[in-house]
């Protein structure tokens, strides 16, 4: 993919400055051979041990920066058995706590979202302030062991704010969140993280294990089948795409867009109809690609991006010509994966069920990057209008009661499948294709931390 990935000169940028992501090849480590063993997405002595030693320890995502702007907005996130709450103090400073009271167990704040001056138990009123100290407690005399108050506060994990999200590690001892992220930090903040605003926000309760959530986002080799409309906008063949594993054990696609994978014979009129809204917004006539042009839309939209992107309200100068059309796709150990666009990020999440392997939540949000001075954007990859003056509801429940949008909802499609075949006797072990390395890469970073 090298002919595709060659990073604009500064003549082509006027006036760069700015450090662009580093899109050389990663060495690829040796794999082992051990069998992906199928126990492994329903057995309960496994989950347990994902829980004991991945779970509690790797940086997770509570929210958005945007939910919390002034002292005492609050959110809260579910992981598991545990709730976790990050509140601004009157310093500023976003902290993260075990979301419960001190007293009995009661969980302290109930709502996903909200403002506090205080955080009060709606069991027994003991009150909090947004540092997590304990500061009044009704009938504070009537305490044998003396009164409770600056005693049992609120118990503090790490938490860190990076890429417009909240962070938070239930590890007390765990390395800075820039160290874990490492190396793919500084290339995801080549994207204006900041400035996207979550658009779309969608959880699924869904029956499999979360684990075929994340196998399927770390390989494309499923592309063709499962998303078979993808051929007229990508390309989706292993040796035109790039794949990095890197030694902190998060992994990197990067796929070629904005045109029909090279393979395709005909679909004129499928490529030009889904492009339509993005070549007009771009001033491309899409007709100008008929006969057999498609093909030249690739390079002709990284160069009217450069050309109108300031114009357009966009300020592409920290991307290279192929992040303005390609899609880059990172997953990020365990449970996360962004697909950053040029205007946004699709981003997917895989968390545990709290009491069931066989079970976990799926979330979609996506983070739209509107052009500066605007409310509403057309927006090509979720394929709609998206407004920025409304909030995007949080739409919770099972499949088939809510759409993560076309594309999500094809993959969510196979995995409830995915989980019965996997109890079957007549399976007997993976066989894994080259293009699959990073699930197979993925297995073997789990089995390291768990192992630890």
């Amino acid at each position: 993919m090298s002919e595709t990935l060659q990073a604009p000169t500064n003549s082509e940028i006027p006036n760069v400055a700015k450090r662009l992501a580093d899109i050389s090849q990663t060495p690829h480590p040796v794999l082992g051979s051990e069998p992906i063993s199928p126990d492994r997405y329903w057995s309960r002595e496994f989950w347990q041990k994902e829980w004991d030693h991945v779970w509690t320890k790797t940086w997770q995502i509570a929210g958005v920066k945007a939910q919390i702007k002034k002292p005492g907005d609050y959110i809260t996130a579910n992981l598991g058995t545990e709730t976790i709450l990050c509140v601004m103090g009157d310093d500023q400073q976003i902290r993260a706590f075990y979301n419960v009271c001190q007293h009995r167990g009661m969980l302290l704040m109930a709502e996903e979202q909200g403002h506090a001056k205080r955080l009060v138990c709606p069991y027994h009123g003991w009150a909090f302030n947004t540092r997590g100290e304990l500061k009044a407690v009704p009938d504070e005399a009537d305490f044998p062991q003396g009164s409770p108050c600056g005693k049992k506060n609120l118990v503090e994990i790490p938490c860190e704010s990076w890429a417009g999200f909240i962070w938070y590690n239930m590890d007390p001892d765990c390395t800075s969140l820039r160290s874990y992220m490492h190396p793919i930090a500084d290339m995801i903040d080549t994207y204006p993280m900041d400035d996207m605003v979550r658009t779309h926000w969608v959880t699924l309760e869904a029956n499999f294990n979360w684990k075929l959530i994340q196998d399927n986002f770390n390989e494309s080799y499923h592309v063709p089948f499962v998303h078979p409309q993808t051929k007229f906008v990508m390309e989706y063949a292993y040796d035109n795409c790039q794949f990095d594993l890197f030694p902190s054990g998060h992994a990197r696609m990067l796929m070629p867009g904005a045109g029909p994978t090279k393979t395709l014979q005909g679909g004129e009129d499928d490529t030009l109809r889904m492009m339509e809204q993005e070549l007009k917004f771009w001033n491309l006539d899409p007709d100008n690609y008929r006969g057999g042009k498609t093909s030249e839309i690739r390079a002709d939209l990284q160069r009217q991006k450069r050309l109108l992107g300031a114009e357009k309200g966009f300020d592409f100068s920290t991307y290279h010509d192929a992040q303005l059309t390609d899609h880059w796709h990172f997953t990020i150990f365990p449970n996360l994966s962004f697909s950053l666009k040029p205007d946004g990020n699709i981003w997917l999440r895989a968390r545990p069920h709290e009491t069931d392997p066989e079970k976990c939540y799926f979330d979609m949000w996506y983070m739209t990057l509107f052009p500066k001075g605007t409310t509403q954007y057309y927006s090509q990859s979720m394929g709609e209008m998206v407004d920025l003056t409304v909030p995007a509801p949080h739409l919770q429940g099972k499949w088939g009661d809510v759409s993560m949008g076309p594309g999500i909802d094809q993959d969510v499609s196979v995995w409830e499948v995915q989980q019965r075949g996997l109890h079957s006797r007549g399976y007997r072990r993976d066989y894994l294709s080259g293009q699959e390395d990073r699930v197979r890469y993925f297995h073997e970073n789990l089995a390291r931390w768990m192992n630890r």
